[in-house]
């Protein structure tokens, strides 16, 4: 099964709660927080989808860690390294010109927000070069908040609260700037700002079972 589709179902039968989705995401920044507020950095490099594991609780985890780089020193903006990664989540500059920094995984980051709105894929490989990516088609929505439900995964049913949505919405907005240095910073902006949609979250019956397994990717949920 595809990533996206994946993602958003558990065990293959019902789609991921609002507040499933909101853990994951507060997971996933917390361990991109870790990685970044080191003393010296740890760049991911290709955050996506399928680098994510969930345990049998749904708790998120950041795995594969090949391809991970140490951050810039001292006075420095980036690293430069030949480009590797994911197309359609990989930071623009980065393709460009292989300057690699903390904000190259805030982008993918904000890639990974607009799966767990959406219930897309961040690029639909099976329509080849010509896909359009998810960043493309969702960026006109998110600057708008009347627009944002426009977006939202349909199979959600309208199950969420629309003003979190909004705000998360923002939020993958800020993260995929396309000027590195305008994007949030994981520890100190991005991670407080879920963990408040975390707390004003009410946890649905959903999102308490849990199945019997050990952890895997997304994309093996519906499997």
């Amino acid at each position: 099964m595809d990533v996206a589709y994946c993602m958003m179902h558990a065990g293959g039968t019902q789609p991921l709660s609002w507040a499933m989705r909101v853990n994951i995401a507060v997971d996933v920044a917390r361990g991109l927080s870790f990685l970044h507020g080191l003393e010296n950095p740890i760049i991911f490099r290709d955050l996506k989808s399928s680098n994510v594991l969930l345990a049998g609780d749904y708790r998120a985890k950041l795995s594969d860690f090949g391809l991970a780089r140490n951050g810039p020193t001292g006075d420095k903006s980036h690293v430069s390294t030949r480009v590797v990664g994911t197309r359609g989540y990989a930071a623009p500059e980065y393709v460009a010109t292989g300057h690699l920094s903390v904000k190259s995984d805030v982008y993918s980051f904000g890639v990974v927000l607009l799966e767990l709105l959406t219930g897309r894929r961040a690029l639909d490989a099976a329509r080849g070069a010509t896909a359009e990516m998810l960043v493309d088609w969702a960026r006109p929505h998110l600057g708008d908040r009347r627009k944002v439900n426009r977006i939202m995964d349909t199979r959600l049913g309208g199950q969420y609260p629309k003003k979190q949505a909004q705000d998360m919405a923002a939020l993958a907005l800020r993260c995929l700037h396309h000027d590195p240095k305008l994007r949030p910073a994981m520890p100190d902006d991005v991670l407080p700002q879920l963990r408040l949609l975390q707390q004003n979250t009410k946890p649905s019956s959903s999102s308490t079972s849990a199945p019997a397994h050990r952890s895997r990717p997304f994309q093996a949920l519906a499997s």
